[in-house]
């Protein structure tokens, strides 16, 4: 094939591709066009010639020895001596080999070669994108909906390449049309032989409403603030346990904003889904007395993966929450299973009291 090197430079150009990955690329589908015309069992190798800028192909075979049985396969392997009429230093193990003329192969060939061609520069084109949005896991994209199928997947398009948002992954009551522009979190990169490469979305992962949080707050993109956990029953509530290395700083306000205009940009991104800002404590007791606010505690105690809860008979019910919402989303926060404790209260003890004495306790 005359003029290789400008059609590899040409390629690489197009698809904005390495020129040595496109060079492998197409070496690639010489030889395994070689295969497939003299046969898959045959051993080839490709070389660019830069000089003339051609492709040189050649078969291979190995030198063994006079008597080695594999001699009588004249294709893949040669005799040692006759190997010598050759080359005089050559030795068993050796690699001799034969030019092909590619053109002497024939119009299947050349189709073949074109169809190895397309085959393995898609790879590349696949591979690149690859690694571009693996490093963006983790992260929010976002992109325009071009069909939503009869199983409510929705399917989207961002720059070069489709995505889909899985049913499972959509908030609950949300839907989209063709045409919106959606925002999701991106979950895996998933290449799929016959799809091809696609990215898979989420908008109900706890990732997602932590990197809302750091495009609404200054504070969080800083470092200032940082969102230890988050915790979510997605579209119904949250919970987000903050902390920070600023004693000037309150996290809990950051985030909520003046007159709560933060947190209600990232609840109305969540189709209004409600959502708790606690303070961060590395102290379990601590941490699971605040992650069950709005209920207000006596005592935590930690047994092994428990903690036991006790506060008074007229908080248990704000600890459970609508529908159990409040004591899952604390669980979840925690990692603790919790268990509730009622003490009566009575007319000489304030249930503000208990919690107070606590938090002072640590905090002294």
């Amino acid at each position: 094939m005359e003029k290789i090197v400008d059609i590899i430079d040409s390629i690489a150009h197009e698809k904005n591709l390495k020129f040595e990955d496109v060079t492998e690329a197409i070496k690639k589908a010489f030889i395994r066009t070689a295969k497939r015309v003299l046969g898959w069992d045959l051993e080839f190798d490709a070389e660019i010639n830069k000089e003339n800028k051609t492709i040189d192909l050649f078969q291979k075979v190995s030198v063994v020895a006079d008597d080695d049985e594999r001699a009588d396969d004249s294709k893949r392997y040669i005799p040692l001596s006759q190997a010598k009429e050759i080359d005089e230093d050559i030795e068993i193990g050796d690699e001799l080999r034969y030019p092909i003329d590619f053109e002497q192969l024939g119009r299947t060939a050349a189709m073949y070669l074109q169809k190895e061609i397309d085959y393995h520069i898609q790879r590349l084109i696949e591979q690149k994108l690859f690694q571009k949005y693996q490093n963006r896991v983790g992260k929010i994209i976002s992109g325009t909906v071009i069909r939503v199928d009869d199983k409510e997947n929705t399917f989207i398009e961002i720059n070069e390449i489709k995505a889909i948002l899985p049913m499972r992954y959509r908030i609950k009551g949300e839907s989209f049309k063709k045409g919106d522009v959606v925002k999701a979190i991106l979950r895996k990169v998933v290449i799929d032989k016959t799809q091809g490469i696609y990215l898979e979305l989420s908008r109900t992962t706890p990732k997602f409403l932590e990197e809302l949080l750091r495009l609404e707050v200054p504070e969080i993109r800083d470092g200032l603030v940082t969102v230890e956990k988050v915790a979510r029953i997605p579209g119904e509530r949250a919970k987000v346990a903050l902390s920070t290395i600023s004693p000037q700083i309150d996290p809990i306000g950051a985030c909520v904003g003046t007159k709560g205009v933060r947190i209600n940009a990232v609840s109305k991104e969540l189709k209004a889904e409600s959502i708790d800002c606690i303070e961060y404590s590395p102290i379990p007791e601590i941490f699971v007395s605040r992650s069950l606010s709005p209920a207000i505690t006596t005592s935590v105690k930690i047994e092994g993966n428990k903690a036991v809860v006790t506060l008074l008979s007229d908080q248990k019910s704000k600890a459970i929450g609508k529908s159990g919402f409040n004591i899952r989303l604390a669980s979840m926060l925690t990692g603790f299973e919790i268990e509730l404790q009622e003490k009566e209260s009575t007319e000489t003890t304030k249930s503000e009291e208990p919690k107070m004495t606590l938090e002072d306790l640590f905090k002294k």
